[in-house]
């Protein structure tokens, strides 16, 4: 009888373990392991710099300054690898900023682009670049 009641608590200790660690595969990861960049930097060249920031759903950000010689938004992060995405009939939907994707058919989250703390009205590939602004990408859900 003792033999018996060890082997079950064996096996539900096993369970408990297995749906344990399959939960935790299943956590959504942050994505902090893909980032490109982790700390504040400056990239790429040319006359023009300006300030572009990287906010992600968990409310890190990273601020950049770039260096341009692009005349839109698109351009100018493409050119330092920073953005990633896919055209659109509406222009690029950005689906990756700084190594991490947020796609909003897999998980309802997305990048979204503010000018100087303002909701842009403009997409990514319409802005023209003004170095007096401030343009961030926030994963929003």
């Amino acid at each position: 009888m003792k033999q018996v009641l060890k082997s079950t608590a064996v096996i539900v200790l096993i369970v408990i373990m297995s749906c344990m660690a399959l939960v935790s595969c299943n956590d959504k990861n942050d994505g902090s392991e893909k980032m490109l960049y982790t700390e504040d930097t400056t990239l790429g060249e040319g006359n023009v710099q300006f300030t572009f920031v990287c906010e992600h759903i968990d409310g890190k950000k990273i601020t950049f300054k770039i260096n341009t010689d692009k005349v839109t938004l698109s351009e100018a992060l493409k050119d330092v690898d920073l953005i990633e995405g896919e055209d659109s009939q509406y222009g690029l939907y950005v689906k990756k900023v700084n190594g991490i994707t947020q796609d909003y058919d897999i998980d309802g989250t997305y990048w979204a682009l503010y000018i100087d703390g303002k909701y842009a009205d403009t997409g990514v590939d319409s802005t023209t670049i003004d170095p007096a602004k401030t343009y961030t990408f926030k994963a929003e859900k």
